[in-house]
């Protein structure tokens, strides 16, 4: 192609001007030159594994098991640059088969792989850590959550910006226990007097109890507060069948996993009956999992759990695998402090996507540990602006801790 003289001096003084610009660009930012240098040569110099035990101010008891207190692990990542990263593991037996003595044990294993390495190739490290991801995805995630926190450290960004920033607050309910329809009653009232308009409960036992137990915290909280109901596998197929269709009349947002975690077919027949939508809980941990559900059309929609899907990482994967097929998330939680809790809440400012909240697993604990992270008001979570996770663990508590 021939072009004129013209045309080749005025694309010439534009290449000049690009480099011109470039040049004083790169050379007006010593900081930033200096910040990526660093960040290159960054290595994983040591790593702290520490039970992280709270106690709660009752047990919590779902369909599938009880809580009495929560007996997690924490990580503390630190490198030759000063900078450190830290993550929280919440194991819950029933759902993810994991302990805390799993955990831990899962914890120096994956200390031992990443020594030396460089904490930012995120990607290349979690594909390291190899089944741990599968039996233990606990522990992987509070490997994430550390590592990420390293990386918006190192970038000076909030992880909500970071991974794309759509909102800086959102609203979250508030959980009620199973429990008898009067205790019921009066645990949402006392939601609602914290501001929250956003209910969440569990039941999933006796599907008749069940449907008294709807039918009354309906009643208590009017016709305008959004309900929402986690079965955490409790019924049959038939079962959730019978009483979803007699839940029609109280309005119901969308009911949690109803069925067995593995009977995606029998899942789908729920779906396929149930005037309430479906959200998958169990039946999703991993970015494979996301799409096997989205195949057979067995949800409306999926709950994220990083404790399930082994931390940010694969928790972004399955939103952007649910974004793809246009299907929303919630992104929920088990009973991680507000250090895990930030992390999640990061993962659901960031995604157009994730339009639920479920982030309350420390409501009931006796002790908050952590420094800075989320803010809660009246229902709504308000995220950190300092850079990586936006919050550290008092190291007054962590002296309690036993280190391993």
């Amino acid at each position: 192609m021939k072009i004129s003289r013209q045309q080749f001096l005025k694309y010439f003084g534009l290449g000049m001007a690009t480099a011109a610009v470039s040049e004083k660009l790169g050379w007006a930012s010593p900081k930033l030159a200096a910040a990526k240098k660093e960040a290159k040569q960054m290595k994983i110099k040591k790593i702290e594994i520490y039970n992280f035990d709270i106690p709660l101010h009752e047990p919590f008891r779902i369909a599938i098991g009880t809580m009495a207190a929560v007996n997690g692990v924490l990580v503390r990542v630190l490198t030759d640059s000063g900078l450190y990263g830290i993550g929280e593991a919440c194991p819950f037996l029933p759902i993810t088969g994991e302990t805390q003595e799993s955990n831990i044990a899962a914890a120096r294993a994956i200390r031992e792989i990443i020594l030396d390495k460089d904490p930012l190739r995120i990607e290349a490290l979690v594909d390291g850590f190899g089944k741990i991801v599968h039996s233990n995805p606990s522990a992987v995630a509070a490997y994430d959550m550390a590592l990420y926190d390293l990386l918006g450290k190192a970038a000076g960004l909030p992880l909500y910006k970071l991974f794309g920033g759509y909102r800086s607050s959102f609203e979250t309910d508030l959980t009620t226990g199973l429990n008898t329809p009067e205790k019921m009653v009066a645990s949402v009232k006392k939601s609602l007097a914290l501001g929250y308009r956003q209910i969440k409960i569990k039941v999933g036992e006796d599907p008749e109890m069940d449907l008294i137990r709807v039918a009354a915290v309906r009643e208590a909280i009017g016709p305008e507060v959004k309900l929402r109901l986690d079965a955490n596998q409790g019924w049959t197929v038939p079962q959730a069948m019978w009483v979803l269709k007699r839940m029609e009349p109280y309005k119901i947002e969308f009911c949690e996993q109803p069925v067995k975690d593995s009977d995606i077919y029998g899942l789908k027949q729920v779906r396929t009956q149930s005037p309430v939508p479906i959200m998958a809980d169990e039946s999703l941990f991993s970015p494979a999992d996301a799409i096997k559900l989205i195949k057979e059309e067995a949800c409306d929609y999926f709950n994220i759990k990083l404790m399930k899907s082994g931390g940010l990482h694969n928790s972004l994967k399955i939103a952007h695998v649910a974004a793809a097929a246009n299907l929303k998330c919630m992104v929920g939680c088990m009973l991680e402090t507000r250090l895990g809790l930030t992390a999640a809440a990061h993962l659901v400012a960031s995604q157009k996507n994730i339009v639920f909240a479920d982030l309350d697993g420390n409501s009931e604990h006796q002790v908050d540990p952590i420094i800075g992270g989320i803010k809660i008001e009246k229902g709504t979570i308000y995220l950190p602006e300092e850079p990586g996770l936006g919050c550290d663990v008092d190291p007054a508590f962590l002296k309690k801790m036993k280190q391993y």
